[in-house]
């Protein structure tokens, strides 16, 4: 059996304040290492909050917030996680909303959020990413997502028989918690598979300059889609322990994944 121990950072983001945040960040990344993680999991474009004003917020894929998770993943020996803006990520020169998987033995593996948030206007300043991408860590394999991709099972399908462990960081707003807390579950019910969402709290702005509250409500869901850890409405440190065993045993249990069709079965 392989094990994991998780520790997902729900934060107040500072807006557009990559340096408070990063500041922040190390802090918190300290903590997380002091209780044994292996797995640090921070926001959705956690160097500034979910801002499309990508002139102020984007940096290099080697810039400072890819950096960042890089040597704190080495100083503490913890895999970490995070996405910021990328300014080099697009093909078409726009940025993408990158996800790093930033291992301790200076291994770097990155995802581009695939599905932009069009009701936000994510779509006209960030470019969709081509690929997902499945990370061994430490033994246990872990599928990268981000936010808004949650609303898609097909891409979560399309991966689960050989994926253990979805992450999925994200700034899910207040209004529509009830989708998330549901999204999550279902991922984790419809692929038997371990799920870790994690959420901001705190207030951002819209694309037009209005707030917008967070609640965070991040939690982690089992193969049989029981919340094993959650988090309320504040800044706080969210811990599981996850593990292989009980995706194995899930799956021999109930062996739902061999029957799943998808549209290209059936032409």
């Amino acid at each position: 059996m392989t094990r994991l121990t998780v520790v997902g950072v729900q934060a107040d983001l500072a807006w557009e304040d990559r340096d408070a945040n990063l500041a922040m960040f190390d802090r918190e990344v300290d903590r997380a290492a002091a209780i044994g993680a292996d797995l640090v999991v921070l926001p959705e474009m956690f160097p500034s909050g979910f801002s499309m004003a990508t002139d102020v917020t984007a940096e290099p894929a080697e810039g400072p917030s890819a950096t960042f998770l890089v040597e704190r993943a080495a100083a503490t020996g913890a895999w970490l996680v995070g996405s910021f803006a990328c300014a080099d990520g697009g093909d078409d020169g726009r940025p993408t909303n990158r996800l790093l998987l930033a291992g301790p033995d200076g291994t770097v593996h990155h995802y581009d959020k695939v599905h932009p948030f069009s009701h936000a206007g994510e779509d006209q300043h960030f470019a969709p990413g081509r690929a997902t991408r499945i990370v061994d860590v430490a033994g246990v394999r872990v599928a990268p997502f981000v936010c808004y991709d949650l609303r898609f099972a097909n891409v979560f399908w399309s991966l689960g028989p050989d994926v253990d462990l979805f992450v999925v960081p994200a700034n899910w707003p207040s209004p529509r918690r009830a989708h998330w807390r549901t999204l999550l579950r279902a991922r984790a019910i419809e692929n038997q598979a371990w799920v870790v969402g994690l959420n901001r709290v705190g207030v951002g702005r819209t694309i037009d300059g209005r707030d917008l509250e967070y609640s965070g409500d991040s939690m982690v869901v089992d193969p049989l889609g029981e919340v094993v850890a959650s988090a309320a409405g504040q800044p706080t440190l969210l811990v599981a322990t996850v593990d292989t065993d009980r995706v194995a045993e899930v799956r021999d249990r109930f062996r739902f994944l061999p029957d799943r069709r998808f549209s290209a079965d059936l032409s």
